[in-house]
């Protein structure tokens, strides 16, 4: 199993500490956020990893260059400009192959045991299963519903995606004429859950979503409570 790590983003909400840092190289007890992802994948036997980049992508290409120095084999995947999540995922079908892979935001920490994801293969009926948490403060209305396993839209209890997922590249194939178009994962997720081909499950356990200053010091405070 292949696996990407979404890690092209600006960090807006992240600035000044993103103005000459890209965000998944902000460190974390001592090292990146990008290589606590890394050494997951690797630890787990996933060591086919794809990363894609934008801002100040250099950096963080000249640190983990092409992954030997951590157990992985990293393919690369340049954006001139930030494709969003459904863009870059498009942008990088080539390197992902025809099987199904690991996905995870670049700028998320959680203990969610990622063998979980890694050694169950999608069912033929599915196109994606979203690991979902808690909602935090920060999206109060959450992302998604429940119906049994399935993701839905209902008004029932919601959570919130985690950034922590499987997808099969077939998911995309609606999407053939659209590399380098900027769109979001949402767009690509929706038909499939409308037609019940989206699985989830709910991670009970640790989940930080550093998105901005305060939350990223959050991480920090939580990790030296460790």
């Amino acid at each position: 199993m292949k696996a990407m790590i979404l890690a092209a983003g600006r960090g807006e909400r992240l600035r000044p500490l993103t103005d000459t840092t890209p965000k998944p190289m902000l460190p974390v007890n001592g090292k990146p956020l990008l290589e606590h992802h890394i050494n997951r994948l690797v630890a787990i036997g996933v060591k086919d990893i794809v990363i894609n980049t934008c801002w100040l992508g250099d950096q963080i290409e000249a640190y983990f260059a092409d992954g030997r120095d951590f157990g992985a084999n990293i393919s690369w995947s340049r954006e001139a400009e930030a494709l969003e999540t459904g863009g870059g995922i498009r942008q990088a079908l080539a390197l992902l192959g025809d099987q199904p892979f690991l996905l995870i935001n670049g700028d998320v920490w959680s203990d969610f045991p990622l063998a979980e994801l890694s050694e169950t293969a999608l069912p033929a009926e599915l196109d994606a299963q979203l690991v979902l948490v808690n909602n935090p403060e920060h999206n109060p209305q959450g992302d998604f519903s429940l119906d049994g396993n399935l993701v839905d839209y209902n008004d029932s209890q919601r959570y919130t995606f985690s950034g922590i997922s499987v997808f099969r590249p077939g998911l995309f194939a609606a999407y053939q004429s659209s590399a380098g178009q900027n769109f979001p994962l949402r767009e690509v997720l929706r038909p499939a859950i409308l037609a019940g081909r989206v699985a989830g499950s709910i991670h009970t356990g640790s989940w930080y979503d550093v998105g901005t200053v305060e939350r990223y010091q959050q991480l920090q405070t939580f990790l030296d409570s460790m």
